[in-house]
């Protein structure tokens, strides 16, 4: 699966696939999944927005088994364009079951650099099925709250109306665990006022158009609402959980043992030349590999991703 939308500049995606492909080659892992964060992906970038790719690697099966662990966390060189790095497979599903939203959103996000379709869908049952509500719930309440703390900035503003926002839309989805990752999507179905969905609008607006928005005060109706909502999700700090611990473990245990044992197509990472392509595709996967989904409706592009069949525990290239 690829979703690189037009307005994503073409050198840099071309350069975030070659790093993608690289970390897959020196470190020997599979990466199944890799997205775009931070606040182009969140639905308010700024035209000097760096590029926050963020992905989930698979090592081979013995890595797992020896007594001398490898790093959880793999990074590339950061700088003022590029913020690229991942997480292994085990150190996501713990922080999935414990109700960690960002390693969860990144399974949401509009823009897929690659990614295998049914890894996506099975870590996010996982996490419907064993998160606690009350947690997703605290982890948004407190980024709002530290976020309106100190110097108030319109940019840091939006840290805080992202969170606000996930919190009205918790509400109006009482059997919902798992919010949207980007605000105009939280806000379109987060049955807000008419008045807040079009200055949150405007303001995304002025964002996208001014490199930096500097301390000015936001929109009276845009802090109102921060401020109910945060007022309104105070009862998750008392949530009581609901799940039983040692289900849950267990549940997660089985899986991540299926994922890292698995006999799969290990997926080539998609490039850019292949988004240049007639039809946006690039090379088909290997024969028993499940077909990909139509494109999606938001006009972003998709691709599928070339692959080799190899077993799990070879390397990831």
């Amino acid at each position: 699966m690829r979703a690189v939308p037009p307005s994503l500049d073409p050198t840099v995606v071309a350069e975030i696939d070659r790093r993608l492909a690289s970390v897959e080659a020196e470190h020997r892992v599979r990466i199944p999944w890799a997205i775009e964060s931070g606040s182009r992906a969140w639905g308010f970038p700024s035209p000097d927005s760096d590029y926050d790719c963020r992905f989930l690697f698979i090592r081979p099966m013995e890595s797992y088994l020896s007594l001398w662990p490898e790093r959880d966390v793999i990074e590339t060189p950061l700088d003022e364009t590029f913020d690229v790095n991942g997480w292994d497979l085990a150190k996501t599903v713990a922080l999935v079951v414990k109700g960690n939203a960002t390693a969860i959103e990144w399974l949401n996000s509009p823009i897929v650099y690659t990614g295998d379709e049914r890894f996506r869908a099975e870590l996010l049952a996982l996490a419907e099925e064993t998160v606690e509500r009350g947690a997703i719930g605290r982890h948004y309440l407190h980024v709002g709250r530290q976020q309106r703390a100190g110097a108030v900035t319109l940019k840091r503003f939006f840290y805080a109306l992202r969170p606000a926002a996930a919190l009205r839309w918790l509400a109006t989805h009482p059997d919902a665990v798992v919010p949207p990752m980007d605000l105009p999507r939280l806000l379109a179905e987060g049955d807000v006022d008419d008045a807040v969905r079009n200055a949150a609008t405007d303001l995304i607006a002025v964002k996208a158009q001014t490199r930096e928005l500097g301390t000015g005060a936001p929109p009276d109706v845009l802090e109102r609402f921060v401020a109910n909502e945060l007022d309104a999700a105070a009862s998750f700090e008392e949530a009581a959980p609901q799940k039983d611990p040692a289900t849950v473990r267990c549940i997660a245990d089985a899986f991540f043992r299926a994922q890292v044992s698995r006999p799969s197509a290990i997926p080539t990472v998609a490039t850019a030349e292949d988004d240049a392509r007639p039809g946006g595709s690039a090379s088909g996967y290997t024969e028993g590999a499940p077909p990909l989904g139509d494109a999606p409706s938001d006009g972003s592009q998709l691709t599928r991703v070339s692959s080799t069949t190899s077993s799990s525990s070879s390397p990831g290239m």
